[in-house]
C-alpha cells in the first residue's frame, strides 16, 4: 500500500500465529531489486486493550522498529476498514499509544496523532531549555532548527525551496546527530503561504521517502509554533498532498489524506 507515495508492505496476522519477522527478513524484503520493496513494514496484530480493534508495530526497511508512522496507520486502518460491517470510526493501538481513526472515503482516511511534545527532554534533544527554535551545527553547517516529536523524534528546517535543500547530505548527518539520542527524522520544509507548505522528509532508518505522515504533522506544528502557519495547511509532498489540522499546543493533530492499495498476496516464508 501507499500514502502520497509512501509505500508499505501491510501485514495483517490479527488471526495469524507468526512472529513478527527478524531484522534481516525485513531488510531482504524492503530491497527494491530483489524483495518487495516498501519505506516499513507495518504489522497488525490482534488488540492488546478493549478499546481498540487492533495494535500495530511498525519497523523501518533497515529492520528497526520505531513508534509511529502517519502515513502507515492511514494504510492499516484502510485494511480494517474492509472487515465486515465495519464503521467508519474506530480506535487502533500503537507503541506510541491509542490513535483514533476515521474512514473519509473509498480511499481517504483521517487519523488522531495526538499531541505534539515540545519538551526536548521528551523528544529526546538535548538542550538547556525548551525554545522555538535551536542552533545546531551539522558537519560545516550552523543551522536554526525546530524540534519536537510526533510519537516519533522529528527536526524541521526551514528552507527557501525544497528543491535546493542539501537532503543528501543533511539528513543523515542530522538523523544521527549526538543531540538525539535516539536518532531524528528530518523535515526540509518550504512556506509558501499561510495554508500550503512543500516538504521533503529524510526518514530515520530509511532515508529520504516520497511522502512521511509524521514529518508533515511535525512540519505544520512547527510552522504553527512560529507564528507563521493556520490551522488547516496542506502539504505537498514529492509523492503527493497531505492535509494537516492543529488548532494549538493543548490540542491533537489530524493527519489526512490517501491510502491505497496497490497489490495484495501471500508470502511464503
Amino acid at each position: 500500500m501507499h500514502g502520497a507515495g509512501n509505500d508499505f508492505l501491510v501485514v495483517d496476522q490479527r488471526k495469524g500465529e507468526q512472529e513478527v519477522l527478524a531484522p534481516e527478513n525485513i531488510r531482504r524484503l524492503a530491497d527494491r531489486r530483489t524483495g518487495v520493496g516498501f519505506d516499513q513494514l507495518m504489522w497488525i496484530g490482534p488488540p492488546r486493550d478493549a478499546d481498540s480493534l487492533a495494535y500495530y508495530r511498525v519497523f523501518n526497511a533497515d529492520g528497526s522498529e520505531v513508534e509511529q508512522c502517519g502515513n502507515g496507520v492511514r494504510c492499516v486502518a484502510w485494511v480494517i476498514s474492509r472487515d465486515p460491517g465495519q464503521k467508519s470510526d474506530f480506535t487502533l493501538g500503537s507503541p506510541a499509544g491509542p490513535v483514533p481513526v476515521r474512514i473519509l472515503g473509498e480511499n481517504s482516511v483521517a487519523a488522531c496523532m495526538g499531541r505534539p511534545e515540545l519538551e526536548p527532554a521528551k523528544v529526546p534533544f538535548i538542550a538547556d531549555r525548551r525554545a522555538a527554535v535551536y542552533p545546531l551545527q551539522a558537519g560545516e553547517d550552523a543551522l536554526s532548527v525546530s524540534v519536537l516529536a510526533m510519537g516519533n523524534p522529528h527536526c524541521v528546517l526551514q528552507v527557501d525551496r525544497v528543491a535546493d535543500a542539501d537532503i543528501q547530505t543533511l539528513g543523515p548527518l542530522i538523523e544521527t546527530h549526538e543531540r538525539f539520542p535516539s536518532g531524528t527524522n528530518v523535515g526540509f520544509m518550504a512556506i509558501r503561504n499561510r495554508s500550503q507548505i512543500d516538504l521533503r522528509v529524510h526518514e530515520r532508518g530509511v532515508g529520504e521517502t516520497m511522502a512521511c505522515g509524521t514529518g508533515a504533522c511535525a512540519a505544520v506544528v512547527a510552522g504553527r509554533v512560529l507564528g507563521k502557519l493556520d490551522e488547516d495547511v496542506e502539504v505537498n509532498l514529492p509523492g503527493g498532498q497531505l492535509m494537516v489540522s492543529w488548532p494549538g499546543e493543548s490540542a491533537a493533530v489530524w493527519l489526512s489524506g490517501n491510502a491505497e492499495l496497490s497489490y495484495e498476496g501471500i508470502l511464503d516464508l
